[in-house]
């Protein structure tokens, strides 16, 4: 394998995890720029009350980009890593 053919190869994969990870930073950053929004709105300074929302929108966008994410890592290894384990 070249040089070029590896740092394409870690481009790709950077770029692959970013579009995994996106959907689940984006829902835990407006679900806590909301909390706390309302956290200064009302003065209410509870611990649990940004750990909760901000988990429960992690784990609902988790579920509904699931088949997303999987497609995705699973097309980058069957178009890029496994021809080049195999060799081709």
């Amino acid at each position: 394998m070249s040089e070029a053919e590896f740092f394409d190869t870690m481009r790709q994969g950077l770029l692959v995890a970013v579009m995994i990870s996106t959907p689940i930073l984006a829902a835990a950053l407006i679900s806590g720029v909301t909390v706390g929004l309302f956290q200064a709105l009302t003065s209410i300074q509870e611990m649990t009350l940004t750990f909760v929302p901000k988990l429960a929108a992690i784990i609902a966008v988790f579920w509904l980009s699931m088949s997303f994410m999987s497609s995705t890592l699973v097309a980058f290894f069957q178009t890029h890593i496994v021809p080049l384990i195999a060799g081709g």
